[in-house]
This record gives structure tokens, sequence and C-alpha cells, in this order.
């Protein structure tokens, strides 16, 4: 399975990206503040960037880890007799509660919120607000990862797994796309829905520090973290941030300068 790795990925991310769209165009959640031709270029630019960025800095990335710990005997899983099936259902759902841990560090601590910010300020909400992140910001959950990998000692297979489903239900999640409410409802008991994430992106504070799941729910709720709706409704929120509401602020090159502009506080 990881020989194909880029190839699989590469697939999958197509394949999400052009079916969340077409969701999206047949069944918008909430009507455009601006049109994709304002916002498009430059998230898709910054994706096409952060991956050459990635791919220049990590060859291997977090599966060539895997690999590198399994031939070493590192890691929990490599040092157990534990069955694969088992190491690799706890090595994702460990991952997803890193990436959920490293979400909230984000926000709180001043200097990585410069950072993450950026994927905030968009002043819209749809499947290409999934791909928008800071390189600085992709670098460090890279390295994040690769070292949650390694102490795990997660089977290569699964990584590449959860990197596939991270990858997808970020993309849904993002989406400015319908559900039926009953079928919104179920899912969010497990899965985290484009209706729950998108209060994460409120211009409200109380409500951007709430619901930082990408993929399952139950942190956010165990943690006392969920919030079911934004207090102006989905149709009366308000996407983005108090600062970076120019227009211009949605070209690529203020994307990437934005962490050095503006107030630095924590969110």
């Amino acid at each position: 399975m990881t020989a194909g790795e880029p190839a699989i990925r590469l697939g999958v991310f197509l394949a999400a990206l052009v079916g969340m769209a077409v969701w999206e165009a047949l069944a918008p959640r909430r009507p455009r503040a601006f049109p994709r031709a304002a916002r498009w270029p430059s998230n898709l630019g910054i994706v096409v960037l952060d991956t050459l960025v990635v791919r220049a800095l990590f060859p291997i990335a977090a599966v060539g880890v895997a690999g590198f710990a399994a031939a070493r005997n590192w890691g929990l899983f490599n040092l157990t007799s534990a069955p694969f099936w088992l190491a690799a259902a706890v090595s994702i759902v460990a991952l997803d509660f890193t990436i959920w841990a490293q979400h909230i560090l984000f926000h709180r601590a001043p200097w990585l919120w410069r950072l993450h910010r950026m994927h905030h300020a968009d002043l819209d909400y749809d499947v290409t607000t999934a791909l928008r992140f800071h390189p600085g910001e992709i670098v460090l959950s890279v390295l994040i990862k690769m070292a949650a990998v390694l102490t795990l000692g997660a089977p290569a297979a699964s990584v590449v797994a959860f990197e596939i489903v991270l990858n997808a239900l970020a993309m849904f999640n993002h989406a400015n796309a319908s559900l039926p409410p009953r079928v919104e409802a179920l899912a969010r008991l497990v899965f985290v829905t484009p209706d729950m994430h998108r209060v994460h992106h409120s211009v409200v504070p109380a409500e951007t520090n709430s619901n930082f799941g990408f993929n399952l729910s139950i942190w956010d709720r165990l943690s006392g973290l969920y919030r079911a709706a934004p207090a102006s409704g989905q149709d009366g929120m308000t996407i983005g941030l108090p600062i970076f509401r120019d227009r211009r602020e949605l070209r690529i090159d203020r994307l990437l300068t934005q962490p050095w502009r503006g107030d630095g506080r924590a969110a």
C-alpha cells in the first residue's frame, strides 16, 4: 500500500476536491460572500506551495518515518506483539487526537496563532478553505506528526490511511454544502460535519475557540469544547477574523505575510 502512496493520496485528494466542489454547487449551505475567482487561485496556490515545501524538506514524510521506526523496532507497537489491526486502529485514533491537540496549541500560543490565523482569515468558507494553511504551519505540523508516528511505532499502512482520511474529511467538513438535518445530526455524533466545523470559523472569539476537530467529534465533546451551533445561526454568522477583512487579503502574497502583520495575540 505504501509503495504507491503519493499516487493514492493525489487521486483521493483530486476526487474529494472535485466531489466537494460539485456538492457545493448543487446544494450550497450558505450564499457565497465572494466569487470563486476572488479566493480559489490563492487557496489552491497555497496548497501547491505547501506540497512543494514538504516534499523538499521531508522527502520521506510521516510514512517514511513509520518504515524507519519499524526497521529499528522503535516505538510502542514495534516493541509489542499487538496484532496489526489493533496497532493500525489505535494509531489512527491516536494520530487524530494528536492533530486535534496540535490545533488547540496553535490557537493558544501567540507565535503559533500568527501562522494558523491565515487559515481563519479566509472571508468565506468552502472546500478550498481546507487547503489554506501557511507553509510555516505545515512544516511544524509535519514534524509533530512524524514525532507521533515514531513514538507510536505506527504501521506504515495506518499512516497512509490516516493521511488520506484526514485530507478527505478536512475537505468534507470545510465544504459549503448541505446535509439533511437528520443525517447531519447522526453524522456529527462520530465525525466532524460542515455545520459543526463552520462554527470554528466564526468571527466571534468564543466560537473560534470551539470545535477543533477535523475527523472525530469525540475530542471536542469530551473536553467541553464542543459548540452545537453559532449564536447567530449558520446563515447569520460572519466568517473570518476581526482583522484582515480587506478584500486584498485574499491575495496569495498577502496571505504569506499575514503572520508578520497585525495583532499577534492568541485567539
